[in-house]
């Protein structure tokens, strides 16, 4: 059996409020506080508005990071929320941020990250000890 040593939610989200999507500052603030919600450290922010349109940003944690990509212009925000460890739940960040971007249309996966053998965990174990 395997372990992971990360969860990692790829969302898709559609029919989102345009003007939310295109302002820099709410974004940051909506996904810093789908960071805390879910019960994440922030460590780090970075947000950059385009033009004529569109943000990126990323919030690191100390979990792993928020990461976002609109196009507001179609009311379509790309977004990842990546965690490692059992403490944060990366469905609880999701779930905050579709429901503050007004998300209408949602397709969200879940990939395990770093996914360990066990005699690969136990060699690692070794070297700690």
């Amino acid at each position: 059996m395997t372990q992971a040593l990360g969860r990692h939610i790829l969302c898709e989200a559609y029919g989102c409020d345009r003007e939310v999507l295109n302002d820099v500052r709410q974004v940051e603030k909506i996904m810093v506080a789908a960071a805390l919600a879910a019960g994440a450290e922030v460590r780090e922010v970075a947000f950059h508005h385009f033009s004529p349109q569109g943000v990126s940003g990323v919030v690191v944690i100390s979990e792993s990071h928020l990461a976002i990509h609109t196009w507001p212009e179609l009311g379509y925000a790309a977004i990842d929320v990546f965690t490692c460890g059992e403490s944060v739940d990366p469905w609880v960040a999701c779930d905050y941020l579709l429901e503050k971007f007004g998300a209408q249309n949602v397709q969200s996966s879940e990939v395990q990250r770093g996914l360990l053998p066990p005699d690969l965990l136990k060699i690692q174990e070794e070297r700690v000890s």
